[in-house]
């Protein structure tokens, strides 16, 4: 009986794992070149650990478990709670500002779709202890940093960008009240994702007054920041919030990356714990879920038993930007077949010896190499070394053969050996 792999995982040939290992890499690279540090932590932690998060009913999303002493655990859904764990428990030592990142492997115990699925990598950037829009800025410049190094273009992705903060302070300058802030967020946040009608109604569920939904309408209607003035008086909090946003897009462009990036109020992020700046990440049709997305999260360490610290961060998995390299062609076009540096070949059984002793004092030196491990006829053995993309084939009882060139030549083999290990 064959027994498949898991509803909702994937397996990883050796093509997948190239794939993979390259956007791991490539985000790896970027976090560094942008003066993040590599953290990580345990792949499960304490169920509650969660539920102070998100609620209660985040425990339907997750794979839970007992240990052996009865304790309630989750394999984790996300790394920012145990981030902020992490940071708490050495608060006092860790230098400011902290600016740390992560590559998890994640599991959520959701209905598999395409470009979401149970068990997935995410790249994570957060920066702790910066009240400022400069570290929101330094966050998406990040991830744009990494999405052009890999060939996307302000044709194919776009940053929506919108502010918690400032939505808080324009719906309850409308008149709703802080109590249903949350509620009604979870609502916005689904617009773009329902037909219109489906959308009205299930805001008139939350809010019963209708001259208050129609304001709330003509306001997620809105296309630029200018245009907020329209229709509240830029006063108070709603004018810091949008001076921050107005900032935030002044330092984007200062950073060379405001072709990417737009204002977008529909993008409100359902997760109650954010609390100013919020930003998606999408490929420009919007026909793919979202790439990743973030925001600042002011209250979270908080939360989790610490000091109040301002925070910002992102997160990117690898399915919908696995899609979207493949559809772009950007694996094709920028992962480099991989390559061995020697095939060694010999024209003899007598030679069989030699040639696993060559490839082993090569690999001794740094060097990929590999050997046939049947013989036989060296046309074939040279087939195999071709196939296998080696960039060199050395034959045991003939030539030096470089495989791109095509050309041979007679070396002393303690000479080459030698001058390897120089």
């Amino acid at each position: 009986m064959k027994i498949p792999p898991v509803k909702g995982t994937r397996d990883f040939y050796p093509q997948d794992m190239a794939r993979r290992n390259w956007i791991i890499d490539g985000w790896k690279r970027a976090s560094i070149r942008n003066g993040f540090e590599e953290y990580d932590g345990p792949i499960f932690e304490y169920l509650k650990m969660y539920q102070i998060k998100s609620g209660d009913e985040i425990v339907e999303q997750l794979f839970t478990l007992k240990d052996r002493g009865g304790r309630d655990l989750a394999i984790r859904p996300e790394i920012t709670p145990t981030l902020a764990r992490m940071v708490n428990q050495q608060i006092s030592s860790l230098p400011r500002p902290i600016k740390w990142f992560s590559v998890p492997r994640l599991c959520r115990a959701e209905r598999p779709q395409k470009g979401r699925l149970r068990e997935f990598f995410q790249w994570n950037i957060d920066i702790i202890g910066v009240d400022d829009v400069l570290a929101d800025a330094e966050v998406i410049f990040c991830a744009l940093d990494y999405l052009q190094d890999v060939g996307l273009t302000p044709a194919d992705i776009v940053v929506k960008i919108s502010s918690r903060e400032m939505l808080a302070a324009l719906l309850q300058d409308i008149g709703i009240a802080e109590s249903q802030l949350d509620g009604l967020y979870a609502v916005l946040d689904k617009r773009s994702k329902l037909p219109d009608e489906t959308f009205r109604q299930i805001l008139a569920e939350n809010v019963a007054d209708e001259d208050k939904r129609k304001k709330i309408l003509g306001l997620m209607s809105v296309r630029s920041i200018e245009q907020i003035g329209d229709f509240v008086q830029l006063a108070g909090r709603v004018k810091e919030s949008v001076d921050k946003l107005n900032r935030l897009f002044e330092l984007l462009g200062i950073m060379g990356v405001n072709s990417f990036c737009q204002f977008d109020i529909g993008i409100v992020r359902g997760l109650a714990y954010y609390t100013g700046i919020v930003f998606e990440i999408y490929d420009k049709g919007s026909e793919l879920r979202a790439i990743g997305g973030g925001g600042r999260y002011d209250d979270l360490l908080k939360q989790f038993g610490g000091p109040p610290i301002p925070a910002t961060g992102f997160g990117i998995g690898d399915c919908v930007l696995g899609i979207l390299l493949e559809e772009k062609g950007l694996f094709q076009k920028q992962l480099s077949p991989r390559q061995r540096d020697y095939f060694v070949a010999f024209a003899d059984e007598k030679f069989f010896k030699k040639a696993v002793e060559i490839t082993a004092r090569l690999r001794r030196a740094g060097m990929s190499a590999n050997f046939d491990y049947k013989g036989g006829k060296l046309g074939k053995q040279i087939k195999l070394a071709s196939d296998q993309n080696a960039k060199r084939c050395i034959i045991i009882g003939d030539e030096f053969k470089d495989m791109a060139t095509g050309e041979q030549q007679l070396v002393d083999l303690d000479k080459f050996l030698s001058q390897l290990q120089s």
